[in-house]
């Protein structure tokens, strides 16, 4: 069977996964001109689509079905909608509240694109006899001089999504297509005016899609229940032990937030206090000042290879990436066996356990890990 990277041949019967967003509308027509076969899929994530988003935000939403039908239709593509909601709800909304009542931050994205779209969605499609699914993620797909398909970030900088897929292995990237790699947002929203799509000024989805009103803290306090650890504890300050202030949750704090602390006495210094610590089974949440959370050092587990698994990554084009939208850093990288050591070469600020870290080389995405430990610089 054919690879659909860079450069593919012609003719591929391709899945365009259609969110009802204006991205992946662009993306599944130029699906079409550059001469596969294309058929258009929205996936049901939501048991009950009210459930989840409101609003037109792309994502998880009867709207967005129905804008996907229609940008089906303009292009003039077969459209089907494929219900994935139990698998949705067991492998990304089960595994985000697991990880939050544990006392790690998660990135649901992630692990939507391994274990839906380029998992279950690409394992049947290929039992359909489709050669690839395209998406309309902003990434580059390259062909190796050693054969394999290289997942690049995007030519739109502050666009790119080659974090979120830096889960994919070898495989899956050789059955994808990215179409929009080389293009920047406001040309893929002008390219969907100009076809017709109705989709061109509809607004991005920046919040988790399947937490409705964007208050994570209230949706995990109503979702968790009984099974989060505590419902209740103290809030410490790092360098005196004092008790500053209470809280109903640990799973409602992320490692290097600020607000919304509600701290009774302020620092003796006078400065903003950030969390530092998450601790679930005591219930304690600690507390200190911003220097405190630098970090050059974590540890990651559960790694996933784009290509070949690497031992050693050093040198100047060596990179991390550690939020879907934040800066690289410069870092040397060991792998030994399924723990990923990574020694930060500046130090990084605000790196929580469960978060993934995503090796880069140059533009090139080696693979990723889930950050399971962080060692801070010295006080």
């Amino acid at each position: 069977m054919s690879s659909p990277a860079a450069a593919a041949p012609t003719g591929l019967r391709v899945v365009a996964a259609m969110s009802g967003g204006v991205d992946s509308a662009v993306a599944a027509a130029r699906a079409v001109e550059a001469g596969h076969e294309v058929t258009g899929i929205h996936l049901a994530l939501s048991r009950n689509p009210a459930s989840y988003r409101s609003g037109a935000r792309g994502c998880c939403t009867i709207e967005d079905a129905n804008d996907a039908r229609r940008a089906a239709d303009v292009i003039g593509i077969p459209f089907y909608v494929w219900d994935l909601s139990e698998r949705f709800h067991e492998d990304v909304v089960e595994d985000f509240m697991d990880e939050y009542a544990a006392g790690r931050t998660p990135n649901p994205c992630l692990r939507c694109n391994e274990k839906i779209k380029f998992a279950a969605v690409l394992d049947r499609a290929l039992a359909l006899g489709f050669d690839a699914v395209a998406t309309g993620h902003y990434a580059r797909l390259e062909r190796g001089d050693d054969g394999l398909v290289q997942l690049h970030r995007a030519a739109d900088a502050g666009k790119d999504q080659s974090y979120v897929l830096g889960v994919l292995d070898q495989e899956q990237l050789a059955h994808s297509l990215f179409p929009l790699g080389d293009t920047d947002k406001p040309a893929v929203r002008r390219e969907a005016a100009a076809r017709g799509l109705l989709v061109a000024e509809k607004p991005d989805s920046h919040d988790i899609c399947f937490v409705a009103d964007g208050d994570n803290a209230g949706w995990l306090r109503e979702k968790l229940g009984e099974r989060a650890p505590n419902h209740g504890g103290e809030i410490v300050d790092d360098a005196s032990g004092e008790v500053v202030g209470h809280h109903e949750g640990t799973y409602a704090y992320t490692i290097g937030q600020r607000r919304g602390l509600r701290l009774g006495r302020p620092a003796a210094d006078g400065r903003p206090r950030f969390v530092l610590d998450i601790e679930p089974v005591s219930g304690t949440v600690r507390v200190g000042p911003r220097e405190r959370l630098a970090v050059h050092a974590l540890t990651g587990e559960r790694p996933r290879w784009c290509g070949t698994v690497p031992s050693v990554l050093e040198g100047p084009e060596v990179t991390v990436q550690l939020r879907a939208h934040g800066a690289e850093h410069r870092a040397e990288v060991r792998v030994e066996g399924e723990r990923v050591e990574v020694r930060l070469l500046e130090p990084a600020s605000g790196i929580a356990p469960g978060q993934a870290v995503v090796v880069y080389e140059g533009t090139r995405v080696v693979g990723s890990a889930t950050i399971s430990a962080t060692q801070r610089v010295p006080a």
